[in-house]
């Protein structure tokens, strides 16, 4: 026997079907032969919208939420899977994403997805390497009086470069003149001694 929400809900739609289809036929042309479909096809579409939705499946975990949090383990809701961390697992195995897979289950944002053996592990395997600690600046040195440079004005570059000697060029200069000098004066005796003989 159908019950009385079924009959109900027969009436509702074939009421409405009426309503539909001869709605339809007074604002479009419709062949004799496309009414029937017209007709199923309402009626079907109207008997999906009303019928009442299927109860949603209950979940049952594989352990209780408490068991599934261990020192050394965590444990997949799912399917049983044991491990250190689920992250992977459930998003390969299941196709989940954590946030999916901590709405599926009612569970808290907090809870861990990774074992907290591991976890401190990896903490005090980065602690001792150092991981995540900022880099102390050196402190600049105060400049006082007693370290200030002696002169300022000095050119770190002209340090490096090796000084010409002035002497060099000094000397070509005065050693020119000399030999002019030393060149003049032997025409000028040879001058001198020929103007005597002359006379």
């Amino acid at each position: 026997m159908l019950e009385n929400t079924d009959i109900d809900h027969q009436q509702v739609d074939l009421h409405l079907t009426t309503k539909i289809v001869q709605s339809y036929v007074l604002h479009h042309a419709v062949g004799v032969g496309q009414v029937s479909e017209l007709i199923t096809s309402v009626h079907g579409a109207l008997s999906q919208v009303l019928r009442p939705n299927p109860p949603e499946k209950v979940l049952t975990p594989a352990v209780s939420v408490r068991q599934s949090v261990r020192h050394d383990y965590v444990v997949c809701l799912d399917c049983g899977y044991r491990g250190r961390m689920l992250r992977r697992h459930i998003s390969q195995q299941h196709g989940l994403s954590p946030d999916e897979y901590l709405k599926r289950w009612g569970l808290r944002r907090e809870h861990p997805l990774t074992a907290p053996g591991y976890s401190e592990q990896r903490s005090s395997m980065a602690k001792e390497l150092g991981l995540g600690r900022k880099v102390k600046a050196k402190p600049k040195a105060k400049v006082g009086p007693a370290t200030a440079p002696a002169s300022t004005d000095v050119n770190p570059k002209s340090e490096t470069k090796p000084r010409r000697r002035q002497s060099n060029g000094s000397t070509s200069k005065s050693g020119v003149g000399e030999k002019a000098a030393a060149a003049s004066t032997p025409k000028q005796k040879s001058r001198s001694s020929s103007r005597q003989a002359l006379r």
